[in-house]
């Protein structure tokens, strides 16, 4: 299963509509995830015409994003992997500890806010922010992740700049 990661698209300031290096990836998605931020409900649908999505609420995130189905929090398993997704992780200064003790069963924890791309493993769970596509900040790159998952684990994770 492949499965594409977005966070903080930040439209309509930042995301007017999908990049087209974002939307190569998005066409061979089994799964897309965004880790909020997105701030309308519009850019979900978008996604959604591409491959099943599931969204958590970021600080920027309306009405209309939690009225589109965005918990604040996600728990689900995707071929045998238990993802979790939030959309702020904090401070980095014991993320993964923490986050372990957030969501215990996950294998695999899906964050963004900080536009940082990671993917870390320590206290016994993968964390993985893909950055931001559209709004970089200091980082070299606006940036997306791609999880190819199988048989109960994850199989590669990816930062791919799109900028």
């Amino acid at each position: 299963m492949r499965i594409v990661v977005l966070s903080d698209t930040h439209a309509p300031r930042r995301w007017k509509a999908c990049p087209p290096r974002v939307a190569e990836w998005l066409r061979e998605a089994d799964l897309i995830l965004h880790a909020g931020d997105v701030c309308t409900a519009a850019v979900l649908d978008e996604l959604a015409a591409y491959a099943p999505v599931r969204a958590v609420l970021g600080n920027n995130d309306g009405p209309d994003v939690t009225a589109w189905g965005a918990p604040v929090t996600d728990e689900f398993e995707a071929e045998g992997v238990r993802i979790a997704m939030i959309h702020d992780a904090g401070p980095a200064a014991g993320r993964t500890a923490r986050m372990r003790r957030r969501f215990p069963e996950a294998d695999l924890v899906v964050f963004g806010h900080s536009h940082i791309p990671l993917d870390e493993t320590g206290d016994g769970v993968r964390i993985f922010n893909p950055g931001s596509p559209t709004d970089r900040r200091r980082q070299p790159h606006g940036t997306i992740g791609v999880l190819h998952v199988e048989a109960g684990r994850p199989i590669a994770a990816k930062i791919i700049p799109v900028t």
